[in-house]
């Protein structure tokens, strides 16, 4: 469950195009490599979060006790495992794995709820045991790029429930349709939003993301963190890209992603015929496919150049899935081009891969 996308390309080399992994390619933006680079002469003294959180709760609407700065999206998962008391966690899967690994290393049990493929990855909250005190859902959901209604996940929210859904890449959702953020305190129960800025600001080693709650969970979540658990950078990077002209920016960068993606799914329709399939209507700016021989076609287009994720590290996935990122229009013809060149492999024949 550990095994993610920077594995297949780590130690790789220039020459291998990257659609394993889901940040925005040519990131992060200059003007925002200037401001973190400027923060770097204040590095003496002890990080200030308090305008970070102030510009992250004004960007959703929302008072500063609502908003809890992380290292990561991936630290709140750890932070939420550790400090809700939940006696029966429950999380939808194929999901991102680490609220799940988290969950089991703070010595939970967790019941998976696996989406079917039939149904096109489809969230039917009957599915969620009524007894389940903690629920983790994606949104757009990792890998299958699967955006739920919002109305589907206000109805999993319950007195005595956490619902928590991470949203890492809404912002790459044009108009950030579907989004909770705004309904943490509306909502029965608790709700709990998480949000990270590596995907569409390309900051994955800069470790930066933020939870949106009531303030009690968020005060409950940060009696867990350590002192200072996000760095200087990483708050100048968090208020950065809450300004209007950031966020101006990644609506522009998501409608693009929705135009790209357009193309890439055109292109992979052309496969229909020999195998490939893709799971829609995809949100995300990645997209899941099927192929009967998958291992051997993402071996030889790692061959062609090109580093896809391999899906069967994802619960309710098996080895004939592999996961792409959306990439611009020339690589994509380039990745098509790949695929049309991988001969036999790209043909529905019985057998594994």
């Amino acid at each position: 469950m550990r095994h993610h996308g920077d594995a297949e390309v780590r130690g790789a080399g220039a020459d291998l195009t990257d659609l394993a992994v889901n940040v925005r390619a040519g990131t992060p933006p200059a003007w925002l490599t200037a401001r973190i680079a400027a923060s770097l002469g204040t590095l003496a003294a002890y990080p200030d979060g308090r305008a970070a959180r102030r510009a992250v709760a004004a960007r959703h609407g929302l008072p500063e006790e609502c908003v809890l700065l992380t290292a990561g999206a991936a630290e709140a998962f750890v932070l939420l495992a550790r400090a809700l008391r939940a006696t029966a966690p429950a999380v939808v899967h194929p999901q991102f794995t680490e609220p799940e690994a988290a969950l089991r290393d703070a010595g939970h049990t967790v019941r998976r709820v696996l989406l079917d493929a039939d149904d096109g990855f489809r969230l039917d909250p009957g599915a969620v045991p009524d007894a389940a005190d903690l629920v983790v859902v994606g949104n757009p959901t990792n890998p299958t790029s699967v955006l739920h209604p919002a109305g589907t996940l206000e109805s999993l929210a319950r007195e005595g429930r956490t619902l928590v859904v991470d949203e890492a890449f809404m912002d790459a959702v044009p108009d950030e349709r579907e989004t909770l953020a705004p309904l943490v305190t509306t909502l029965p129960g608790r709700v709990a939003v998480l949000r990270s800025l590596t995907k569409t600001w390309g900051l994955a080693g800069l470790r930066v993301g933020y939870v949106l709650s009531d303030p009690d969970t968020v005060a409950a979540l940060g009696a867990h963190q350590p002192l200072w658990p996000v760095s200087t950078p990483a708050l100048v990077a968090a208020e950065a890209c809450c300004a209007p002209d950031a966020l101006a920016e990644a609506a522009r960068a998501a409608r693009q992603y929705a135009a790209d993606r357009a193309h890439l799914l055109a292109r992979l329709r052309e496969f229909a015929g020999v195998g490939l399939r893709v799971v829609e209507p995809a949100e995300a700016p990645f997209l899941l496919v099927r192929h009967p021989r998958a291992t051997a076609l993402r071996l030889r287009l790692r061959e062609a150049g090109f580093a896809l994720r391999r899906g069967d590290t994802f619960p309710g996935l098996g080895p004939e899935w592999l996961r792409l990122a959306v990439r611009d229009r020339v690589t994509t013809d380039a990745l098509a081009a790949a695929l049309a060149a991988a001969g036999g492999l790209a043909r529905d024949t019985p057998g594994g891969a």
